[in-house]
């Protein structure tokens, strides 16, 4: 069955099971989580809660309790707003040097970097699975842990995994709430839909007025 699984993924193997063998994977759930359609910061608060153990009641900060999560149909992953153009992501090429190379007058070709950056888009046309994993990562806290928990997470940009021949449970996300509208947006929405029935009435007005002197002129 497991070399069924494999045959059929026709995507990067070595990345795909990198790190594996340093997971304990007994007793581990293999939740599965379908981003197609859904909202990008939605889904990685909720793939975070799961890869830190936080939906089962012996969490403990010190621990990593956190199940598998596969992630995929990452391509089909959706924002909102004008995310797709306004988010950007900066980092720096080079290594800083660092004080000891410094003291000891070492002879390394160290240095700061230019910036660089990349928007969104552009990072969903090069690699959808990086928008995914920066999102779950900047939601976990930054500790020992990380590590761990960042090796728990496998996002695919398909529906093509590795992992067929695992118990997997795929994953129901909760339904949006919607807030209510505050009073005085409630009003101010009232008021503007008067104001667009009252316009409305209005230009019915004036067009059948125009019509019956049409209509007496001809007459």
């Amino acid at each position: 069955m497991a070399n069924q699984a494999a045959t059929a993924f026709s995507g990067n193997m070595k990345k795909a099971l990198a790190g594996l063998r340093r997971i304990n994977l007994e007793g581990l759930r293999w939740r599965v989580f379908d981003a197609k359609g859904q909202v990008l910061g939605r889904l990685a608060s909720q793939v975070a809660t799961v890869v830190q153990g936080k939906d089962k009641p012996t969490y403990a900060p010190n621990r990593d309790d956190g199940d598998m999560c596969i992630v995929l149909n990452a391509k089909d992953i959706c924002v909102t707003g004008r995310k797709l153009k306004n988010k950007v992501y900066y980092w720096h090429t080079g290594v800083v040097a660092n004080a000891f190379s410094v003291c000891m007058n070492a002879c390394v070709y160290r240095y700061i970097g230019h910036l660089k950056e990349r928007t969104l888009k552009e990072q969903m046309e090069r690699d959808p699975t990086e928008a995914i994993r920066k999102a779950v990562l900047r939601m976990l806290p930054r500790n020992k842990l990380r590590d761990d928990r960042d090796r728990k997470l496998r996002i695919f940009p398909g529906s093509e995994h590795p992992f067929g021949d695992r118990p997997l449970e795929p994953y129901v996300m909760p339904p949006r709430r919607v807030r209510e509208l505050r009073p005085r947006v409630r009003r101010a929405m009232i008021r503007e839909q008067k104001k667009a029935e009252m316009q409305q009435s209005n230009k019915d007005m004036r067009k059948n007025r125009k019509k019956e002197v049409e209509a007496e002129v001809t007459a």
